[in-house]
């Protein structure tokens, strides 16, 4: 099974998400934002399946630390541009298999339930 954990590696949900596949022996490739960029096709997938609102982090200190103008009125053509040009904008992390299917945040239930 081939499975991409994608995110920023000092992120701490990501350290908790990376121990727990390390943990539960789940072999993943390991895709930083920050060194590897985000492939633009999947970010518009990830935004396609999942909405832009579930994409994008506005809890994070780089979203907050944007112009007011830039963080209002977002739409999924603007979210898509800001998380483009500032991956770290975007949820972390998003883990997906083989399907290609994206599965944000990270939970030990929920990827429990992912494999078994």
């Amino acid at each position: 099974m081939t499975v991409t954990l994608y995110g920023i590696k000092n992120c701490d949900t990501m350290k908790k998400a990376r121990a727990w596949l390390d943990d539960h022996g789940v072999a993943y490739r390991f895709h930083d934002y920050r060194v590897d960029g985000v492939p633009a096709e999947a970010l518009g997938q990830w935004v396609a399946r999942l909405g832009w609102e579930t994409v994008l982090n506005r809890a994070g200190t780089t979203f907050r630390k944007l112009p007011e103008a830039d963080r209002t009125d977002i739409d999924a053509g603007r979210a898509l541009a800001l998380m483009q040009a500032q991956p770290a904008m975007i949820k972390r992390p998003i883990l997906t298999k083989a399907d290609g299917v994206p599965v944000p945040g990270f939970s030990p239930e929920r990827y429990a339930a992912l494999f078994g």
